[in-house]
């Protein structure tokens, strides 16, 4: 594990702090008057999700976080669990639980590669904290309601359904077959394909 100055707490770092794993959100280094500088930082727990406000000294050090990125497979959920297997052996399968993904495939298909985030403790166990997935995937419409003639003017929306069974806002002229581009980050139309 490197070690971080304080000054090297950073956003987007990933570090130990009580021995749990935690991203830093928000970090802001400056000097009150005549005292050594200070970095405020706003850090969340990537197990629980608590953010806290923790201030770093500039004789503080942490240590950045063991993490391991690992490809999967996404194959189903069921029963508030998501269900995957590894990429070369599809016989090598192993479930998440729902809130640990939380709404990250909604806009997923069955079948589709995700990247795992692990965590690595001091005993060298691994532990899923977390899903990667692309921030743009192609879905097809399978349920489009008709476009009321006159209602282009405006650029107006209506709400599509989309192979995976999710829905999107998309543009009046969308129908059904249609391939559209979605930002899986915001869940907004981005194009049709």
């Amino acid at each position: 594990m490197a070690m971080l100055e304080y000054n090297e707490i950073r956003e987007r770092k990933i570090i130990l702090w009580e021995g749990e794993p935690y991203e830093v959100i928000h970090s802001h280094v400056f000097r009150k008057q005549q005292r050594k500088p200070v970095n405020a930082t706003k850090i969340k727990n990537l197990i629980t999700g608590r953010v806290a406000e923790i201030s770093f000294g500039s004789s503080e050090k942490v240590h950045e976080a063991d993490m391991i990125n690992r490809n999967a497979i996404f194959l189903y959920r069921a029963k508030g669990e998501i269900w995957l297997c590894d990429v070369k052996d599809r016989s090598k399968r192993f479930s998440l639980k729902e809130e640990i993904v939380g709404d990250k495939l909604k806009y997923i298909k069955d079948n589709s590669e995700v990247e795992l985030n692990i965590f690595t403790n001091d005993d060298d166990e691994e532990q899923v904290i977390g899903i990667k997935v692309p921030i743009k995937v192609e879905l097809e419409v399978t349920e489009a309601p008709p476009s009321v003639k006159g209602n282009s003017v405006t650029g107006g929306t209506k709400v599509v359904v989309l192979e995976n069974g999710s829905t999107v806002d998309a543009p009046l002229f969308v129908t059904v077959g249609d391939k559209l581009r979605i930002n899986t980050d915001t869940g907004e139309y981005v194009e049709r394909v």
